[in-house]
């Protein structure tokens, strides 16, 4: 299998992402820290989580229709610029000191906007910059670039805001979404389109393609357990960080690193893998999930806590390569962007429902029931999946035709 880094497009692509999550990344703890130390609700961080996402569930039928109907890439720029600008309002809401609680919730879901609107094309895209043979490696790639930027951000984000304050970084988010932009315009991807002349019909039309195809069934049942279960970890970090461990912005930064060095440490593993199948690294990541979120809850100390953290890193990029994996493998292209859009659209449905229930639990019980009862449900759901066979699914190759025919392809 050839790296997808040899290949020019995907190299320049994966670099300007890795710059711009990292940003996004510093944003994503910054903004629970803040509103966190202006609310003292948990609630509120919360309700922060649940409007960043809400956008996405509503408006990804809409990404997956752009991104099958429109080049992908011009979908991208523009949906990312769109991003830039309202991180730079952020920025100016909060050294202005215009940006209270809810300057800042709005904030959140204008981003979620975005993102529910370009999702679907970053994820289709990876196909659009290397061939068939070197695809496994570029859903691989892409994902370590995630979760290495999801490491580098919060431990980032720690140090700026305890030596200067949250402002520089919402400055340093806006600034990084440069990358990705010139990125963009680096690419020689030719232009594309085709596919649903219509929104709705075409997202119907991906309903009916996936429900023939009992392996995308599979990773939407476990994405959605995912997402309710443990989705609202990293908003409710700093819960943690500050009634828990009681430390400060440098070691609620560690924390949320945890989850992105866990990631990356795992990645190199999971490139080389090839005997274990999709549904084996599903199990395996499901429980090993499970039992961070049970030992997080479980433990007052901060070591433990980190330790934990990097289970739960490791074994989110073990679950998003798999799901993700299985998709890109098992689809069709002319349904790609749409049948990504689904699969958005359910993590992000579950991922805000899971940031209500559980912010709320958390005001009521404190963090460690809510967060201890999460893992176990998580267990329970992967265990049952394995044992009626739906897991297994998952291993079939890829797509041949949108009635969901299979042929032979390798594992993940």
């Amino acid at each position: 299998m050839r790296s997808a880094l040899a290949h020019r497009d995907f190299r320049i692509f994966w670099t300007g992402a890795l710059v711009s999550n990292t940003g996004s990344w510093m944003q994503r703890v910054t903004v629970p820290a803040v509103l966190y130390e202006l609310t003292r609700s948990a609630s509120w961080v919360g309700f922060a989580g649940f409007v960043q996402f809400l956008p996405v569930v509503i408006l990804s039928p809409v990404g997956g229709w752009l991104a099958d109907r429109f080049p992908r890439r011009y979908v991208l720029f523009v949906s990312q610029a769109a991003t830039a600008l309202v991180a730079t309002a952020l920025w100016w809401g909060w050294v202005t000191g215009r940006a209270g609680p809810g300057f800042i919730v709005v904030s959140m879901a204008l981003t979620g906007a975005a993102f529910g609107l370009s999702g679907p094309a970053w994820q289709a895209f990876v196909s659009d910059l290397v061939p068939p043979e070197s695809l496994f490696s570029a859903v691989a790639l892409n994902s370590a670039q995630f979760n290495a930027s999801r490491a580098a951000g919060p431990a980032l984000a720690g140090v700026v805001m305890g030596w200067w304050g949250p402002g520089w970084a919402f400055a340093l988010n806006a600034i990084s979404f440069a990358a990705v932009l010139a990125a963009l315009l680096m690419v020689g991807v030719d232009a594309r389109g085709g596919g649903a002349s219509r929104p709705l019909g075409g997202f119907v039309e991906a309903l009916r393609w996936t429900r023939r195809n009992r392996g995308v069934v599979a990773t939407l049942v476990v994405v959605a357990a995912l997402g309710l279960t443990g989705g609202p970890l990293i908003q409710l970090l700093v819960v943690f960080a500050r009634d828990v461990f009681e430390v400060g912005d440098e070691a609620y930064g560690l924390l949320g690193a945890s989850m992105g060095i866990g990631a990356v440490a795992v990645a190199p593993w999971l490139a080389r893998t090839r005997a274990v199948s999709r549904s084996r690294l599903v199990l395996w990541g499901t429980v090993a999930h499970a039992a961070s979120l049970v030992g997080l809850a479980t433990t007052t100390d901060f070591a433990a806590g980190v330790a934990a953290l990097l289970v739960a890193g490791a074994s989110w990029l073990t679950l998003a390569s798999a799901l993700n994996t299985t998709i890109q493998v098992q689809v069709t292209d002319d349904v790609r962007g749409r049948v990504l859009a689904l699969y958005l659209m359910v993590l992000t449905l579950a991922m805000p429902l899971g940031s209500l229930i559980q912010g709320a639990a958390v005001d009521a019980f404190g963090p460690r029931v809510p967060v201890a009862t999460a893992g176990v449900l998580f267990a329970a759901v992967g265990i049952a999946s394995n044992s009626t066979g739906l897991l297994a699914s998952m291993d079939s190759g890829s797509a041949a035709a949108a009635d969901g025919a299979h042929v032979s392809s390798r594992s993940s």
